[in-house]
């Protein structure tokens, strides 16, 4: 996979797809990076040009000293189009992806066919509940919270029946180095989009897992209200939904792509 060095991080990416297909934009969530969206990856590439790529912090990427902001992660994203010369895409993020896809809906609209939210919300947690998982962190590493966030990514029944994806998602989360996952929880505190949905205006699927403790139904019908021309779907997941019902999301994304 290559790397490629922006304005001021390097962000490792892949492309998966006919050269001359649709691209579309994979972001993915806090503490994993671009393998995530394997399910994705091959399910979509045979009639899309999948572009993912490790957030700033995460995977193969460059960690820039922090704390990071979501204008830094969508500037980033736009920066990485750039580089690629492509103009247009579709965007899909999850988590903290989808909340550099509500960035990229309300500053850069233009460079966007539709946008796709997924697991995320106008606003995630609280300034305190950030700011304990930070300092938590910077004392102990990401090792106690390991269990924690796993815990919150799948359902039990998913987690008891799927133990090498829980392994694997395991291993991934704890390769993040702590300064990058650190960083990147700051962006989390700091945004607040509550006041701004009515601002994007590409068209827009909402996709929410009925068992997310992280960004709940009540999130994603709070986003549709928000967002003109949205539409919401439903997942049997938690906030890993394009793990843990990958091939309803890939129904879902397929059928919204249209």
């Amino acid at each position: 996979m290559p790397q490629i060095q922006l304005k001021n991080v390097a962000l490792n990416y892949q492309l998966n797809g006919p050269n001359t297909a649709p691209v579309i934009v994979f972001s993915h969530s806090l503490g994993v990076n671009l393998n995530m969206w394997d399910p994705q990856a091959e399910s979509l590439s045979l009639k899309y040009r999948v572009l993912r790529y490790d957030m700033r912090g995460h995977g193969a990427s460059s960690v820039p000293s922090g704390p990071y902001n979501i204008e830094q992660l969508g500037t980033d994203v736009i920066d990485l189009l750039d580089a690629l010369k492509i103009d247009k895409v579709y965007f899909c993020g999850l988590s903290i992806g989808g909340v550099t896809g509500q960035w990229l809906g309300l500053h850069a609209s233009s460079r966007l066919n539709k946008l796709i939210l997924s697991n995320t919300a106008a606003k995630i947690g609280t300034d305190e509940s950030w700011n304990k998982r930070i300092a938590d962190v910077n004392a102990s590493g990401l090792g106690p919270v390991a269990d924690g966030v796993l815990s919150r990514w799948f359902t039990p029944p998913f987690a008891r029946d799927n133990a090498p994806t829980i392994s694997r998602f395991r291993q991934i989360f704890l390769s993040t180095t702590s300064a990058g996952y650190t960083a990147s929880c700051a962006a989390i505190r700091d945004f607040d989009f509550r006041q701004s949905l009515s601002g994007i205006r590409v068209p827009t699927c909402i996709i929410a897992g009925d068992q997310d403790p992280v960004s709940s139904i009540e999130d994603a019908r709070f986003l549709q209200s928000g967002i003109p021309n949205s539409q919401l779907v439903t997942l049997p997941a938690a906030h890993i939904s394009n793990v843990e019902a990958a091939s309803l999301f890939n129904t879902a994304v397929s059928n919204f792509l249209g």
